[in-house]
């Protein structure tokens, strides 16, 4: 089947294809509604070393870094990612999805936290007590391990909460999975229709039957003395002729 041969039953099912444009616009349009936009705010942090081991660089945290502080890092991203943290950053007034990570490519300590909701200015707000609430985990961590103060690892704030920008990805999938899938069915209810309306061979044209062949053509009849003579010999019959008898004068 061709292009043109698939033009030609979208015409010819005009009223089976319709219908069915008009609701996946409305599948559509209900998916643009209902799916709303997210956005997401980003804080970039890092953690520092200790007081008492930047003394040999004059107090200066970024000349004193260690393997140890991305590993702490991972931890401390693991438990604010953990149930209790959400119970907890929930109970502060957080709202939407909250996540720690590390950062991408990073070449330290650095993590990310970041908020993802629908309401940009609950988005802000939530990732500014999600950054609060990750330098107090920190602090937790190590008072639980009797850590004194001038030896205790830092957070330093590198890129504070940003202004929340909109996630349109999804919302754009979703709207191109409800359209997809709205003319897919359209197409197969119209051909599903064709075929069960057309009849047998409707589709093919009918050979041409072979001509039968003409009979030979009879020689005209002829005219003139000449036909009649032997229509005149034909009618008339047998001519007896009688043998003179012998011996006579």
């Amino acid at each position: 089947m061709d292009l043109a041969e698939i033009w030609r039953v979208m015409r010819r099912r005009w009223y089976v294809l319709l219908p069915g444009l008009l609701l996946t616009a409305v599948l559509t349009a209900g998916v643009y509604l209902l799916v709303p936009v997210e956005y997401r705010s980003q804080a970039t942090v890092t953690l520092l070393n200790s007081k008492k081991a930047t003394v040999a660089f004059d107090g200066n945290p970024f000349l004193s870094t260690q393997a140890s502080l991305t590993g702490m890092a991972d931890g401390l991203a693991r438990n604010l990612n953990s149930d209790d943290s959400v119970a907890d950053l929930k109970a502060l007034g957080v709202t939407g999805q909250h996540e720690a990570k590390i950062a991408d490519n990073a070449q330290g300590p650095f993590m990310w936290l970041s908020v993802t909701g629908t309401d940009p200015a609950a988005v802000l707000r939530s990732d500014e007590l999600f950054t609060v609430y990750a330098e107090k985990r920190l602090q937790d961590f190590q008072k639980e391990q009797s850590v004194t103060p001038e030896a205790m690892i830092r957070m330093a704030t590198i890129v504070p909460p940003q202004k929340p920008e909109a996630q349109t990805k999804t919302r754009i999938q979703y709207l191109v999975m409800a359209g997809a899938l709205g003319f897919v069915l359209s197409l197969v209810a119209t051909f599903f229709t064709e075929a069960r309306r057309r009849r047998p061979g409707e589709h093919r044209p009918a050979a041409p039957e072979p001509a039968a062949p003409e009979p030979p053509a009879s020689a005209p009849a002829a005219s003139g003395p000449a036909a009649s003579a032997p229509a005149a010999s034909a009618s008339a019959g047998p001519v007896v002729t009688a043998a003179a008898p012998a011996g006579s004068p």
